[in-house]
């Protein structure tokens, strides 16, 4: 059974840290390519993060670069997320995807709120 299962997200102050996992069970997680995506309340599902197979390459949204980081961890079938100096318009809720096409798996999500 395919999983991705988020964790890490809770209510921060603005500028503090926060670092996302995304666990994944039942595919080959090598294989893939993983991303992070949020959407915020009344907003559409917008692209934060992108990292590739071996993780050499990464791609980030304007909006978090310098802030964001994304890794992964092949061995523990494991991606993450580090957030500093949050900010207030990062609060969304942050989903974790895997693609391999045709194989695109999304994860339930994590809350992140940002306060001010």
């Amino acid at each position: 059974q395919v999983q991705l299962v988020e964790s890490g997200g809770g209510l921060v102050h603005a500028g503090g840290p926060l670092r996302l996992s995304c666990a994944a069970s039942g595919f080959t997680f090598s294989r893939y390519v993983m991303s992070w995506y949020r959407q915020a309340p009344g907003k559409e599902r917008e692209l934060v993060a992108s990292i590739t197979r071996t993780g050499t390459n990464t791609n980030y949204a304007d909006s978090v670069k310098g802030r964001f980081t994304i890794s992964r961890d092949n061995a523990k079938n494991t991606v993450y997320l580090q957030m500093n100096s949050l900010k207030p318009e990062d609060t969304a809720r942050y989903y974790c995807r895997g693609i391999n096409w045709p194989n695109d798996y999304w994860g339930q999500g994590t809350q992140v709120t940002v306060s001010s």
